[in-house]
């Protein structure tokens, strides 16, 4: 996601961004940026555990919550640089909720990112950072102000979050990037196995139309580098009009069974469409749909089809500080969500949330 597709870090011209971000501040030769995001989310089902299933990150129901504060310090790479950013909230707890060893949900989960750039003068683009950094996967972004709806999307929360390794990107011209990532796995600074992931990502922008492919493959599994996942993901995000975007996700994974073991290979995919129509420079309504298929239960536990419907409106009160309101839908074939003092028995679930955000500096 940047044009190292569709937007995580480095930051990408093709994501929509907020059009009136407030300037970056800066000491010497450092930048800083920083947010602070919270909301209200009504649960309609009134889960008894207070919980809304299957979200990132608007995990709790019936609450006022802080979703995540965060504070960036970075260089550009001038040849050299580096980035570091630090986070609080239950945001940050979601997305180290796999890590595999307790100092990783410790201290690694304050820090979402700690990388070095290299980025020659004479190398036509080159870069070369390592670190911990944000996936290159998916149409959606982890900071909130960043993207169209306030709560992700499945293709989203089911996906890797970050990767810790090295990656290099390079321009091949003047619209298509490319790049290599060398990485632990999905979701982990320290490594659950030998065997590492290759990541290949692409990056074809043009003023109207953009295409993002992004390929993950190796060993995710505990002390073993048998059952290779495979993970492919594909967005097209079409901007016609400066007051009208749209994109389409598509992901598609498997993860291969030990040899030797019972059952089967166990498949998910899902695809999803989104749309921003701005009324004003102030004024924005989202749209989303999705539809996810978990064949075999290997991400949600449960083997279901799942689908979404999110509509959002965007109020900018002024520069750095937005406000969304958002109803979402999510339902099953299977039951599946909470409903009062019952777990995982009703096959629908709709929330109501308010959503407030506060950012400075560049994305």
């Amino acid at each position: 996601m940047a044009t190292t597709l569709l937007g995580q870090t480095p930051p990408a011209d093709s994501q929509p961004a907020p059009s009136s971000a407030p300037p970056a501040w800066s000491a010497g030769p450092i930048d800083f940026s920083g947010l602070i995001d919270g909301y209200y989310s009504f649960n309609f089902n009134h889960p008894a555990s207070r919980t809304n299933n299957l979200r990132n990150f608007d995990v709790r129901a019936n609450s006022f919550s802080l979703n995540m504060a965060k504070l960036v310090a970075e260089h550009a790479p001038d040849p050299v640089g580096f980035r570091v950013d630090l986070g609080f909230g239950r945001a940050w707890d979601v997305i180290h909720a796999t890590e595999p060893f307790a100092e990783g949900r410790g201290l690694m989960r304050l820090i979402p990112q700690a990388y070095l750039s290299v980025k020659p003068a004479n190398a036509g683009g080159f870069q070369f950072d390592f670190g911990k950094f944000y996936t290159s996967a998916g149409a959606e972004l982890t900071e909130t102000h960043l993207n169209w709806n306030y709560s992700r999307a499945f293709l989203y929360a089911n996906g890797p979050y970050y990767h810790f390794g090295a990656r290099v990107s390079k321009p091949v011209t003047s619209f298509w990037t490319a790049g290599f990532q060398l990485v632990n796995g999905w979701n982990n600074v320290e490594d659950n196995n030998s065997g590492k992931t290759v990541g290949f990502t692409s990056a074809l922008t043009s003023k109207k139309v953009s295409l993002f492919n992004n390929y993950y493959v190796g060993p995710e599994k505990t002390d073993t580098n048998e059952g290779i996942r495979h993970f492919i993901d594909t967005v097209v995000l079409l901007t016609p009009h400066d007051k009208a975007s749209f994109y389409v996700n598509y992901d598609y994974g498997v993860d291969k069974k030990v040899k030797g073991s019972t059952g089967t290979d166990s498949v998910f995919q899902g695809i999803g469409v989104a749309a921003r129509f701005a009324a004003n420079s102030w004024f924005a309504i989202s749209p989303r749909f999705e539809y996810y298929k978990d064949r075999d239960g290997f991400i949600t536990l449960v083997a279901q089809a799942l689908k979404e419907f999110t509509i959002t409106a965007e109020m900018k009160m002024q520069k750095g500080f937005l406000t969304r309101f958002e109803y979402r839908r999510d339902w099953s074939d299977k039951p599946y969500f909470d409903r009062g003092n019952q777990t995982g028995n009703h096959k629908s679930m709709d929330t109501l949330l308010v959503g407030f955000v506060v950012y400075f500096g560049p994305k």
